[in-house]
This record gives C-alpha cells, sequence and structure tokens, in this order.
C-alpha cells in the first residue's frame, strides 16, 4: 500500500466511525470557526459555495443560512448520512478532494474547515480548489495551531508522553505538512493570489478532563487513534494527569480551555 492509499484508508475509517458522535463531540469546537472561515472566502448571499470535507455539513449549511447556493463533499459515506439528515435542503456530494466531480469554474468559493490537512496531498486539493473555482472566487481553509498554542491537544499529548505510550499509534505520517508558517506559501502555489492567514482564537467548554478526552477520542481520527492504542492500565493516570493540569482553566461552568486555529484564504486571480 502507497503511502497516500495508507493515509486515506486510515483517515476513511477514523470518520467512518467518528460520525455518529461527531456533532455532540469534536463538533463543538470547529463549529467555532466556521463564521471567520466563510468571512474569508466572502461568502454571502448569492454565492455559489462548495465546502471540502464537509463532515456533517455545518459549514455548507451555515453558508446557507448567509443566503449561499451551498453544497458540500466528503469521503466517508457515514458522514454524508449525518449531513443529508441535518440539513436535508442542502446538496451534498461524495467525492474525493483531490478529484473533485466538478467541472472548471463552477463555484464563487471554496471552504474546508479542518480538512484540507487530512488528505494525502493538500497542494493536490488546492489545486483542484482553484480548478473549480471562477475567476476572482475566493478558497479558504482552517488548520489547527500547534500544541503549544492550542491547549486540549498539549494536555492530552503531555500526560500521554509521561503516563502513557507516545508511539503506540500506527497512524501514517500526515501527507503534505500543512502548518500556519506554510499555509499562504501553499496557497500561493496552487495558483491563488494575494494569499494570507489569520489567528482565530476560542474556548472549548467541558465538565471535566474524562469529557475532553471523550471528545477527541470519539470525534477525530488522528487523536483518537493515538488515545484509543494507549494500554487501558494507563488511562486513569493520563486523565488524572490531564485534570490536575487542566484546573487552570476552571471556569465557572467547568473548563473552560483555549483552542486556537488558523485561517487561511487566497484569490483566483
Amino acid at each position: 500500500m502507497s503511502s497516500a492509499d495508507a493515509i486515506r484508508a486510515f483517515e476513511h475509517a477514523g470518520w467512518q466511525k467518528a460520525a455518529p458522535v461527531y456533532e455532540r463531540a469534536f463538533a463543538t469546537a470547529t463549529r467555532q470557526f466556521i463564521a471567520p472561515l466563510l468571512d474569508a472566502a466572502h461568502v454571502g448571499t448569492g454565492s455559489a459555495v462548495l465546502d471540502v470535507a464537509c463532515g456533517p455539513g455545518f459549514v455548507a449549511a451555515g453558508a446557507s443560512e448567509r443566503g449561499a447556493s451551498a453544497r458540500g463533499l466528503d469521503f466517508s459515506q457515514a458522514m454524508l448520512g449525518v449531513a443529508r439528515r441535518l440539513h436535508p435542503t442542502v446538496t451534498f456530494d461524495h467525492g474525493d478532494a483531490e478529484a473533485l466531480p466538478y467541472d472548471a469554474a463552477t463555484f464563487g468559493a471554496v471552504v474546508s474547515n479542518f480538512g484540507i490537512h487530512h488528505v494525502p496531498s493538500p497542494p493536490a486539493a488546492l489545486r483542484e480548489g482553484w480548478r473549480v473555482l471562477k475567476q476572482g472566487g475566493w478558497l479558504a481553509f482552517s488548520i489547527w495551531a500547534k500544541p503549544v498554542e492550542n491547549i486540549p491537544w498539549k494536555l492530552v499529548q503531555d500526560a500521554i508522553a509521561q503516563f502513557g505510550d507516545p508511539g503506540a499509534s500506527k497512524a501514517p505520517a500526515p501527507g503534505g505538512a500543512l502548518t500556519p508558517q506554510n499555509a499562504a506559501a501553499t496557497l500561493e502555489e496552487a495558483g491563488f493570489a494575494g494569499a494570507a492567514t489569520i489567528r482565530v482564537a476560542r474556548v472549548w467548554h467541558h465538565a471535566d478532563a474524562a469529557a475532553l478526552v471523550a471528545a477527541l477520542g470519539s470525534g477525530t481520527a488522528r487523536m483518537a487513534g493515538l488515545i484509543a492504542a494507549q494500554p487501558a492500565e494507563a488511562m486513569p493516570a493520563i486523565i488524572a494527569g490531564i485534570a490536575r493540569e487542566a484546573e487552570a482553566f476552571r471556569g465557572e461552568t467547568g473548563l473552560e480551555i483555549p483552542i486556537v486555529a488558523y485561517v487561511t484564504a487566497g484569490r483566483k486571480a
């Protein structure tokens, strides 16, 4: 199996599994970045919008609420089933982000909320986004910050490093190595002009450390794989370690944990 095939198979299995619980698990984090993503792509009334790696369709639905004509695409049939149930007035297609099943110059905006970095070749997906965009259209995508400023990931990874096995997951290395630092350059290399990246900070609310681990362990692919690979006997210490460090973020209603993402956008000039 090639590295691209291994990445695709791993991601597909992970998102198929996450689909039934994603709405109440990880979507409580990712949905907080929809508005700045749509703003970056200049989505408004009359826009023709494609949501790539749409998952349960929240971004496509958000674009529709702005008056856009939106459709979503995902490679996970399980995710598409959830999207169609939640948003029956929006069209959702099964397909590959690296080989979009649309004619050139079809859309006025292409967006992807935490999807591009999951494909085997992010540059290939961005080139496909450029192809299906109309002249002057915008593409915008979001990616997570590194754990040093993205606290939930840091809490879990630090606790696993201390009490578990950081090398336990057999997940293939991600493709493309997109980072906040190279995202704009990667977009420009795909043919876009005026690419720029903005930092967006939000707060992710959880009752306790166990709830945080449950959300990451059931609603993601790569982090879920790392958590699932930990020895069962290590999990109580891992959760206890997270709980101790997370107390610094205790608020009136529970844990109020900072999360940070970067949104990068560029125009088909």
